[in-house]
């Protein structure tokens, strides 16, 4: 199984248009330390790929990757579905970049898709544009992606995106929408998990990371109070559903005691100091064997 980074940025992307801070600042002068929205790819032949998610930098990110690009025929993609983790701007707007006719398929939990439907109606919009087929996924129901990645949705939050209101949050379309997904190659047992957001981690979550080969977990905040310190915003991040990286309650400690070969984090907001491969942040994880993501960053398990 093949996995492909495409971006690390959280919402907004790094740099952000409207943010001054010190991270920014510097990507702007430099803009090799810039990245894109968060997002992978994965593929179990290198042929037929699924993005993890639709962010406002896809074509971008698709223009970069050179295992993404089209072809043989002239309009012949490999790129084959979507894996919606929620129904956030950020991992959601980029459907509406796919529009120029190509098949693709775009998974997404009940509460996702129902979204995408009645508050922000990408599914409406694009049917006079391209040929999508919109595909439920049950938590905890295996989907086959190909001939041998399997794909099983897991809860990672009940966070509705702010445009969806209280009412429709509250509709029965049950509490699933945040998930990450297992990805696991059935031929050679090669095991993943993408989870790009994590209000905490709890017995459930460890248990989906407790022997996978590769982890991609939120990175988004290095502490609760960032955006304040920041000067970015008043709001914490749990309330925002993402867990800190530092602290005795946050999730650096419970990640590098993870068996898992490669440990990852992606998500991260432009205020976070670890974007900054210089920090003493940064150092840190480096020496708990835990990695940054960065765009072009590959794994094979």
């Amino acid at each position: 199984m093949f996995i492909h980074c495409l971006g690390v940025a959280a919402g907004g992307g790094f740099p952000q248009w409207n943010c001054a801070c010190e991270g920014c600042d510097k990507a702007r002068a430099k803009p090799e330390l810039a990245s894109r929205h968060a997002g992978i790819a994965v593929s179990g032949d290198g042929d037929r790929w699924f993005l993890l998610n639709a962010t406002p930098d896809v074509h971008h990110q698709i223009a970069a990757d050179p295992a993404l690009h089209p072809g043989p025929g002239v309009r012949d993609t490999p790129v084959a579905g979507v894996l919606l983790t929620d129904a956030e701007f950020d991992h959601t707007i980029g459907l509406l970049m796919l529009r120029e006719g190509s098949s693709l398929t775009v998974y997404g939990t009940d509460p996702v898709l129902g979204a995408l439907r009645r508050n922000f109606p990408v599914r409406d919009l694009l049917g006079d544009y391209a040929d999508v087929a919109w595909s439920p996924v049950a938590v905890g129901e295996p989907i086959h992606l190909d001939d041998r990645v399997r794909a099983t949705a897991f809860l990672t939050g009940s966070k509705a995106p702010r445009y969806v209101g209280a009412a429709s949050t509250a509709d029965a379309d049950g509490p699933a929408w945040e998930v990450g997904y297992r990805l696991e190659d059935t031929v050679t047992g090669g095991t993943a998990v993408y989870a790009p957001t994590l209000p905490r981690w709890d017995e459930s979550f460890a248990a989906q990371v407790a022997a996978v080969d590769c982890v991609f977990v939120d990175g988004t905040f290095w502490t609760d109070d960032e955006m304040s310190v920041r000067g970015a915003g008043g709001r914490t991040g749990r309330s925002m559903g993402h867990m800190p990286v530092s602290g005795d309650d946050g999730s650096a400690h419970r990640l590098a005691a993870l068996t898992a070969r490669r440990k990852i984090y992606t998500h991260i907001n432009n205020t976070n100091p670890v974007l900054d491969e210089d920090s003493k942040e940064r150092r840190w994880l480096t020496d708990l064997g835990i990695e940054v993501g960065r765009a072009g960053l590959e794994v094979e398990v």
